[in-house]
């Protein structure tokens, strides 16, 4: 019941506009840190960089030396401002036992080509260096035909991970089920600019490590690789989802 509602009530918000579309008038030339953003850290780590146009950004990154199992995300809003990007606010989601610790990063970018930065924890005392160069991959148009299937990878909530398998029909329901019996119900929408979708998931059941909870966040799907990359986040940012699966 908790699922068929929630999934009701994110179709209406869909209904109202909270997702986007591809129409519209041309949109303005890139003259930011913008974009999707692949490399690799100075700890041995793949990252993929995402930065939206209003600053909002996600910095996946993966399991030392093991770039097919995703570690966590640094979460944030930054300021791009003559080929510097910094943010402060932001939250880093770590998934492999250090928990929940703010973040600020420093970048410098060159529109369509590269982002290079830092990400300073103080709690953990820890500073590391990225670098990553343009992924292409964000000039193409989004669509839910290009995302629907069936996906076999691993879902992290509140720290604890588990193996879920996970399905986008064409109409862009999301529909996941862990190991633990914890479900997954929302939807993914397409957004008007980079090839990206707008995440909303409702998480539930009596194993889930935060109970019933619903997080917004972004989908980016490898086409090449046929990886699905989702990274979550609940409206307090106190408790992060991130999923990494591939199409069998």
């Amino acid at each position: 019941m908790i699922k068929v509602l929630a999934v009701s009530w994110l179709l209406a918000l869909s209904a109202c506009g909270g997702g986007g579309g591809n129409g519209g008038s041309p949109s303005a030339p890139v003259i930011s840190a913008e974009g999707l953003w692949t490399g690799s850290t100075s700890t041995a780590r793949t990252v993929t960089g995402i930065v939206l146009d209003n600053g909002t950004y996600w910095l996946l990154y993966s399991v030392p030396n093991v770039s097919v199992l995703t570690a966590g995300f640094v979460q944030g809003t930054g300021t791009s401002l003559n080929g510097s990007f910094s943010s402060s606010d932001g939250l880093d989601f770590n998934i492999s036992g250090q928990g929940i610790n703010k973040a600020t990063l420093s970048a410098s970018y060159a529109t369509k080509q590269s982002f290079n930065g830092s990400v300073t924890s103080p709690n953990l005392n820890s500073t590391y260096t990225f670098t990553s160069a343009y992924n292409p991959d964000y000039d193409k148009t989004p669509s839910l035909s290009a995302i629907a299937g069936n996906y076999v990878g691993i879902a992290s909530v509140a720290g604890r991970n588990e193996a879920m398998t996970m399905v986008i029909n064409s109409q862009g329901l999301v529909a996941g089920t862990g190991t633990s019996s914890c479900q997954y119900a929302g939807l993914a929408v397409p957004r008007a600019k980079g090839n990206l979708y707008d995440l909303s998931l409702v998480i539930s059941g009596s194993n889930c490590a935060t109970g019933t909870s619903s997080v917004t966040g972004i989908g980016y799907f490898d086409s090449g690789a046929k990886r699905l990359y989702l990274a979550a986040l609940n409206g307090a940012r106190s408790n992060g989802l991130v999923f990494d699966g591939v199409k069998p």
